[in-house]
């Protein structure tokens, strides 16, 4: 067995290799982020102070606003700096705090997404049970469920992530700690812990999935059978928004998430792992327009 050596750390390659270029992306990222960072500031003090938008759909919102800022800090910053101080090193220890926060936070979304699908299917088929069914003791226990999950996910995750073993290169291919680029410099023969924790995020997002589709099924039956197009139209209006980011962003995160580990660093991996960042957000906000 030839001599390997443990790694200490990571070197997040980013898009470029020219110092000129990477400054320019950094700082295209910076911008990006307090756009998106300022518009959910808004909407969340918007929501909290306007008392007509303390309704089940606005609080969700602002619990996904929220989410969606925490886990655009974890990322953005960092590269940021690493772009100005061309130093795209990262500890072990940070590059796993940076998996369990990114890991975390996304699985906050999708259940706040999949809270707000609930949301829509109560509204528009029992609407006559609404303020019954989604009364504040059910919207916090179900964004009180989300964000836990996430908590126990990002934990599961990061836990199977880090109980391999890496040698050799050190190079991530990302701006942040990728589990696939983090899977394909490792050397571990034993990865039943990392396959289980993929396996529960597999099961959770079909489950989620699965809750949407049905609720969508049964909106969009409801909608169908309303007797004036203004009707169908409003009702439209409403889910449309939340079933075009919640595809968006299940769609980039298992590309992200669950991609097969790649043996040759792709232009596709960083852009799709953009789009996951930052696309959701975007379509977020033009959904309350």
């Amino acid at each position: 067995m030839s001599n390997v050596t443990a790694i200490s750390g990571f070197t997040l390659m980013g898009f470029s290799d020219i110092k000129e270029l990477q400054t320019f992306c950094g700082v295209f990222f910076l911008v990006m982020y307090m756009a998106v960072l300022i518009s959910n500031v808004i909407i969340i003090t918007l929501i909290t102070l306007d008392l007509q938008l303390q309704t089940p759909m606005y609080f969700f919102l602002k619990n996904l606003s929220l989410l969606d800022i925490l886990f655009l800090s974890v990322p953005i910053p960092n590269f940021f700096v690493s772009s100005l101080s061309h130093n795209s090193s990262i500890s072990i220890l940070g590059c796993a705090f940076q998996v369990f926060l990114m890991t975390f936070f996304s699985g906050g979304e999708l259940f706040v997404l999949t809270a707000m699908s609930y949301d829509c299917y109560v509204a528009i088929c029992s609407p006559l049970h609404y303020d019954a069914i989604m009364n504040n003791s059910t919207c916090l226990l179900m964004v009180g469920i989300s964000w836990t999950t996430g908590v126990l996910f990002g934990a599961i995750y990061t836990a199977g992530t880090f109980s391999m073993h890496f040698y050799g290169s050190n190079v991530i291919p990302q701006f942040f700690c990728a589990v696939s680029s983090l899977l394909r410099i490792s050397c571990s023969q034993m990865l039943l812990f990392i396959y289980t924790s993929l396996g529960i995020g597999v099961c959770l997002a079909t489950s989620c999935f699965v809750c949407v589709v049905i609720s969508y099924f049964y909106i969009f039956s409801t909608v169908l059978k309303i007797p004036t197009t203004k009707g169908q139209s409003k009702a439209f209006a409403t889910c449309i928004p939340h079933l075009t980011v919640f595809t968006v962003f299940i769609v980039t995160a298992c590309f992200v998430y669950l991609k097969p580990p790649s043996y040759i660093p792709s232009t596709s991996d960083r852009l799709f792992s953009l789009l996951y960042t930052v696309l959701p957000q975007h379509l977020i906000l033009l959904s309350i327009a």
